[in-house]
């Protein structure tokens, strides 16, 4: 198989170059390009077509969410794993807003952040210890606006369905509890995460709970 080519976005020239021999010592793994600040990282990703950006969100010229925006809007297929030391819940939902496909921490072990890059670049969507539970303590203490004026181009067996996906169930059980085949679960999915401008689950999640759905 071929490595995952990383990009590493960081204004800290120690941290950064760390990062980057971290990265570069692991056979499944190719750094591409390295960037120091939001905008470079943006034009780089964008030239270099990148499986993954490792990215900053305290960065200079443009910070890490709008950066991030910037490349998913661009090339949706590029993930973006935010590699950070803010850890407040504004931050963590401004960047699955923004399309982020990981959150870690800065303390996190070397180990987990191999593990994050190679889950970010296989399409998957991963968050370190404690923001996951950051996330659902958000969503318990919510304070959300009627159901009824949220995402008014969704189809009602549409709505249903990022409900169920909101409450956290994976597509073989919305299948089952709607008498549904998986590909017209698939299907609803794809065309829900279309209308809502989502890049992935974790985000369509994210804009469904606030919204007052699940």
């Amino acid at each position: 198989m071929e490595p995952h080519r990383v990009l590493v976005a960081d204004d800290h020239e120690e941290f950064r170059r760390g990062i980057e021999a971290l990265l570069a010592a692991t056979p499944a793994i190719e750094v591409v390009g390295t960037a120091s600040d939001g905008a470079l990282a943006v034009a780089m990703a964008l030239d270099l077509q990148p499986d993954v950006v490792l990215m900053d969100l305290h960065m200079p010229r443009v910070n890490g969410i709008d950066a991030t925006t910037r490349i998913v809007r661009s090339s949706p297929h590029i993930g973006v794993l935010v590699l950070t030391m803010m850890e407040d819940e504004e931050s963590v939902f401004a960047a699955v807003r923004a399309g982020a496909r990981g959150y870690l921490l800065k303390g996190a072990r070397r180990a987990e952040i191999i593990r994050a890059v190679q889950a970010v670049g296989a399409g998957e969507v991963i968050f370190g210890p404690g923001i996951a539970d950051r996330m659902m303590a958000y969503f318990a203490g919510a304070r959300t606006r009627p159901t009824g004026e949220a995402f008014p181009d969704l189809t009602d067996r549409e709505r249903v369905v990022l409900g169920l996906i909101a409450e956290g169930k994976e597509n073989a059980e919305i299948a089952r509890q709607l008498d549904l085949s998986i590909k017209t679960v698939r299907n609803h999915a794809s065309n829900i995460f279309t209308k809502l401008q989502v890049a992935h689950r974790a985000q369509a999640i994210v804009k469904a709970r606030e919204a007052g759905l699940g």
